[in-house]
């Protein structure tokens, strides 16, 4: 649900919202703890709101601000290639990969 109040959108998480969003999750949650995880959610999306509403026309996009220099060393191959010495104790290699049991269903 959203609602507009001064200009400001905001945004209100319904209850049946959060019980799908735990049966999505596989997270059990309480009909006592849905009140509080509406409400921190809230709390949560008002600050994203806060943070949507500030003026960031001239500031300049920075990858650090400490404008910090970040030293590296040479990419240079520094082991030799044990490929075939680990596959032979592998349980299951095929095509020279590694055969797992499926996990996921």
């Amino acid at each position: 649900m959203t609602a507009v109040s001064n200009g400001v959108t905001k945004m209100a998480i319904e209850h049946s919202e959060i019980e799908k969003i735990a049966v999505l999750s596989h997270i059990r949650i309480t009909s006592e703890e849905i009140g509080q995880l509406a409400q921190r959610i809230a709390e949560i999306l008002q600050m994203v709101d806060q943070l949507q509403a500030v003026d960031t026309h001239d500031v300049e996009p920075m990858a650090n601000p400490l404008d910090a220099v970040q030293r590296l060393r040479p990419d240079e191959v520094t082991q030799s290639n044990r490929r075939d010495a680990f596959q032979a104790i592998a349980p299951a290699v095929e095509n020279g990969l590694y055969l797992v049991p499926k996990v996921i269903d």
